[in-house]
């Protein structure tokens, strides 16, 4: 694929950074940056088993992502609408569902569809100097990319009615008191801070992180014990397993292999 608003870079040859690269729109979301998150998300993982985990981060400081770009709404009829907020949901549950780490490095301005972004991924580090926030309803709209759906599930029902009704934005304190954001560190450290987390969960065994990420993903209930019993017990068996348990009875680092 021909790559025009993301940067892609490989660190150490297994971690990739899915940079967002529209500084002129505090690097928005539009049809060109869905297509590429898709693809990236899609294909290149799949012809990319080398990759260990992923960071997705925004050009520069003033903005992770500001939000959606409007520009592409004005033209829309009620089908449209629809269709596009459900490729946007789809494309993000896509992030969600990646069998590794993915982590969202947040300098500045989060908002919109650049909170539903960070939310996709399955942890969050945010400058001291970020910004969050779901501001649809000053525009007489709603999040359309998920956003009323993980926001409650990281932050609790009845905080995330109030950002959702209010449209206030919150800083990186603030993201982090609430649970949105795992680390707080300071500005321009998002990146590296992620890479370090990256890096360690890299150490474990792979197929068991895979496992925790789906069985986290499961709404919870019966099929989520299910689904983790029945993970377990095929993780017991598996040379991964065999190597963690005897690396561990014989006081030495385990040797996973991939």
């Amino acid at each position: 694929m021909d790559f025009k608003s993301i940067e892609l870079s490989v660190i150490e040859h297994h971690f990739l950074v899915c940079t967002i690269n529209r500084p002129k729109t505090l690097n928005a979301l539009n049809k060109q940056v869905f297509d590429e998150i898709e693809y990236i998300f899609g294909d290149y993982l799949n012809h990319h088993p080398e990759i260990y985990g992923v960071v997705i981060t925004g050009s520069g400081t003033k903005a992770f992502v500001a939000g959606a770009d409007i520009t592409e709404f004005s033209s829309l009829d009620v089908n449209q609408a629809q269709a596009l907020s459900r490729r946007g949901q789809i494309i993000f549950q896509s992030i969600e569902d990646t069998n590794i780490p993915v982590i969202a490095a947040v300098e500045g301005f989060a908002l919109g569809g650049g909170c539903e972004l960070a939310m996709a991924c399955h942890m969050r580090v945010a400058s001291e100097k970020a910004k969050f926030g779901q501001p649809e309803v000053n525009l007489g709209l709603i999040p359309g990319y998920g956003g009323t759906q993980r926001l409650k599930l990281l932050i609790g029902k009845a905080k995330a009615m109030e950002l959702l009704l209010t449209a206030d934005m919150i800083n990186g304190e603030e993201a982090h008191r609430l649970g949105l954001a795992n680390h707080l560190v300071e500005p321009e450290q998002t990146v590296e801070k992620s890479l370090a987390i990256l890096k360690k969960i890299a150490q474990k065994g792979p197929r068991a992180v895979s496992a925790c990420i789906e069985c986290v993903n499961t709404p919870y209930g019966e099929e989520a014990y299910i689904k983790e019993s029945k993970m377990f017990g095929a993780g017991i068996v598996s040379e991964e397993s065999k190597e963690g348990v005897d690396a561990f009875l014989s006081k030495r680092k385990a040797n996973f292999k991939r």
